[in-house]
């Protein structure tokens, strides 16, 4: 059964240029930098980069949350550095608050704050 999550792979055509970005927009370098694969490891959780669009079509079909500890703030960052927003913060119920962006890859990145 389920754990908990473990790895996030975002794929992107341009390795280099979503490196820098991810880097910026996280605050971390990452631990393993190949031409096949970029990793950095977010609190004990992998986020990764891979280069293949092969069979990848831009969507919002899965999102994964990455916990914060403001998701308005996290939204801001993200922004400032060319995130698109495609779900403004919202409250789910109680202290919790989410928000999603899609990444100038096109891949969606949720924002959980309170859970």
């Amino acid at each position: 059964m389920l754990k908990k999550l473990r790895t996030v792979i975002y794929h992107v055509p341009d390795l280099q240029v979503a490196k820098e970005w991810y880097s910026k927009a996280t605050g971390i370098q990452p631990y393993f930098d190949e031409p096949f694969y970029i990793g950095f490891d977010i609190n004990g959780f992998e986020l990764g980069l891979h280069p293949s669009m092969e069979n990848v079509l831009p969507g919002n079909h899965t999102v994964s949350y990455w916990a914060v500890e403001n998701a308005k703030a996290a939204l801001e960052k993200f922004t400032s550095l060319g995130a698109v927003v495609v779900e403004d913060v919202t409250n789910v119920g109680g202290s919790v608050q989410v928000a999603v962006v899609a990444d100038p890859f096109g891949n969606h990145i949720g924002f959980i704050e309170g859970a």
